[in-house]
């Protein structure tokens, strides 16, 4: 169960040859006091959640969704038993770096490190012509 990048996945983040909008797509486990369904770590993410949205608004991204996982459609259940999603538009592959890379950063990433007992963050980029209904 991994928390933070290691060293091959950031590498191949800084280098790789993302332009444009990057969506983080964040799919969140929860830590739990032992026996419980929900507690202290949803608290703890959630601290980290209130200032790292002012952070990302400040690099000129957004909070574009967040919600929970409620019910696996198609996939290993067992394998994607996530307690939450969200989705955070970043405007460069750059301005997420700046900003994970900021001091202010450092200082509430343990807030996520609390909360958290498991996630996958995948970098996602537009499809070149993708149309949605918002065009």
């Amino acid at each position: 169960m991994a928390i933070r990048p290691n060293a091959e996945q950031f590498g191949e983040y800084t280098q790789s040859s993302l332009d444009g909008e990057v969506v983080m797509l964040n799919l969140l486990k929860f830590t739990r006091p032992d026996g419980e369904s929900v507690g202290s770590g949803r608290d703890a993410y959630d601290r980290y959640g209130d200032a790292v949205v002012k952070m990302v608004e400040a690099q000129g991204g957004r909070l574009v969704w967040g919600g929970s996982a409620r019910h696996v459609f198609i996939g290993d259940v067992d394998t994607n038993d996530w307690d939450a999603v969200v989705l955070v538009s970043y405007p460069s592959r750059k301005a997420f770096l700046d900003m994970i890379s900021a001091p202010a950063y450092r200082e509430i990433h343990s807030h996520r490190e609390d909360g958290l007992a498991d996630t996958v963050v995948i970098a996602c980029a537009p499809f070149p012509g993708f149309r949605t209904g918002e065009e």
